[in-house]
């Protein structure tokens, strides 16, 4: 094989590559000429795009470790000494929820379905379902 053919091939397949790890999400949204991006809130969301088709949330699961220390006092030992202090450390893992809200823009035919999570009031991901294949809703 010639070089500039491995060189080209080479080349290919890193683009194709790169294509398939970005996956489909994206950075920014081009709604009604105007461009949506990620840490925009939700008021300003309904402004440049408008109502959803669909709204949904659910609780995306955290956890939060906290630790406490408490001084505990062991007995005395021999007389010539006073008494030693020891410490307890104790581990507490709470596990709480991030509510996320999900909402679903339908662009129009050949278009794909778009899905905006919202995290604390911002945007925080944008990404891209299935092919729009109906003109009806």
């Amino acid at each position: 094989m010639s070089t500039t053919l491995v060189r080209t091939a080479a080349v290919i397949l890193a683009f194709l590559a790169s294509s398939f790890l970005t996956g489909a999400s994206a950075q920014s949204l081009r709604c009604k000429g105007d461009l949506a991006q990620i840490g925009n809130s939700k008021g300003t969301i309904l402004q440049k795009c408008g109502e959803p088709v669909l709204k949904d949330s659910f609780c995306k699961p955290t956890q939060a470790t906290a630790s406490t220390t408490t001084p505990m006092i062991t007995p005395a030992v021999p007389a010539t000494t006073t008494g030693n202090t020891a410490s307890a450390t104790t581990n507490v893992t709470v596990n709480t929820c991030q509510q996320v809200e999900e909402w679903t823009y339908n662009p129009g035919y050949g278009q794909f379905m778009t899905m905006l999570q919202f995290e604390g009031g911002s945007l925080t991901r944008i990404r891209y379902g299935d092919r729009v294949t109906s003109t009806t809703p």
